[in-house]
């Protein structure tokens, strides 16, 4: 009995360090890219986050300011105009939520040029502070917000390129020594985008394939503390495809895939480094390097920076791919699923939702499943409301 318990024990011994070696090797190989006004990565309308969170060479809408701002060169209306409300963390509370707005206009004699503005609000809510009797003796309401103005043109008949010039303010930091907010930080981005499209015969059916890239938020940091230390955007780029293809008569289903990357160069890490976070580690330099180097610079770094070395940059691309059924432009049904590596963040999740449309307005709502517990979105319901100009016209010219 006794050698038995031995046994045991030793087996158990085993396991358990086999398994806190796993836990420690998955903490020192958990590295994601860290920046600053993290909110500018939400997507704010329902359509792109039911299928998974994509839309860069998905069909134009009013809201491709965030996806592929080109897009809009390519729309077929004249003018378009969206809002979406998004809630965050609504299993916990009920005051954080995205609000976005975002419209278009085409001109020209061909209508081959457009311009684009969008406007987006994350707030947190309110946030007290409170003595050790819980009283309150200051509150904060911290948010973050972009406005942002685009130009997009037709270069060819299957091809255009789009602009947009971003503001942006972030004015998240407290300080609980002194019971203050920080002061806010501004920044200014730019986003340069391509889309491409055609429409190759398969058989008898005239099918759409397109393409597009978004490099978006390219642009300065941020600071909250007058520039000691500074964040980099989440400057990210953007690749995407979409084949859609007609099932029968004003039924049509389009397949999408995107694939997303930060282009934001690794923050160093004392785990990294043999001497850790001694005085004499060569681990304070690289972190004076990489707080000190230019986002342009960042941009061409982040392809080769990570510890990892290949191999752990391919872990920084982000997929998404979905699915969107739709009937004469009048019902659609979508799907899609986004996965982010596990050790850059873990964020996977379902996506599911449909829309409905008239001449005028168009109504659109996704819901999310997650599969990882890393995501705030998880459960959560999101709505998009788009009137198309042109059906107001219409419907304006009859009366």
């Amino acid at each position: 009995m006794e050698k038995r318990i031995i046994a045991i024990a030793a087996v158990a011994m085993v396991l358990t360090t086999i398994a806190t070696f796993k836990i420690n090797a998955q903490k020192n190989e958990f590295n994601p890219v860290t920046t600053g006004v993290t909110s500018l990565n939400i997507a704010p309308d329902a359509r792109g986050a039911s299928m998974g969170d994509l839309g860069a060479a998905t069909d134009p809408d009013a809201n491709s300011q965030y996806w592929n701002a080109s897009k809009y060169a390519f729309a077929y209306s004249s003018a378009g105009i969206s809002i979406s409300y998004t809630p965050w963390l609504r299993k916990l509370v009920n005051d954080i939520a995205l609000l976005n707005a975002a419209g278009y206009w085409k001109f020209g004699s061909e209508d081959n040029q457009a311009i684009s503005a969008s406007l987006r609000y994350f707030t947190l809510g309110e946030i007290t502070n409170t003595d050790g009797e819980n009283n309150v003796i200051s509150s904060v309401n911290p948010y973050e917000m972009a406005f942002d103005i685009g130009y997009s043109r037709k270069l060819s008949e299957k091809f255009s390129m789009g602009v947009v010039l971003r503001y942006i303010y972030s004015n998240l930091g407290f300080n609980e020594a002194s019971d203050e907010a920080l002061s806010g930080a501004s920044a200014f981005a730019a986003d340069i985008s391509g889309y491409y499209t055609t429409y190759p015969i398969i058989g008898r059916n005239e099918c759409q394939w397109s393409w597009g890239f978004n490099i978006s938020n390219i642009g300065s940091k941020v600071s909250y503390d007058g520039g000691t230390e500074n964040a980099f955007l989440p400057t990210n780029l953007k690749i995407g495809t979409t084949f859609a293809f007609p099932l029968a008569d004003y039924h049509t289903l389009a397949a999408s895939l995107d694939f997303n990357k930060l282009l934001v160069p690794t923050k160093p890490r004392t785990s990294d480094y043999e001497e850790g976070s001694a005085e004499d580690s060569p681990y304070w330099d690289d972190l004076q390097e990489w707080q000190d180097m230019s986002p342009i610079t960042g941009i061409f770094k982040s392809f080769g920076d990570a510890p990892g070395g290949f191999s752990e940059e391919l872990k920084e691309i982000n997929i998404s791919f979905g699915l969107e059924y739709n009937y004469n432009q009048q019902f659609f049904l979508r799907g899609g699923y986004y996965y982010e590596n596990a050790m850059k963040g873990d964020r996977k999740y379902f996506g599911f939702g449909a829309g409905f449309a008239l001449n005028v307005i168009r109504l659109d709502a996704a819901y999310m499943i997650a599969t990882a517990q890393s995501s705030p979105l998880d459960q959560t319901l999101r709505f998009t409301l788009t009137f198309d100009m042109d059906g107001i016209k219409e419907l304006l010219g009859r009366r």
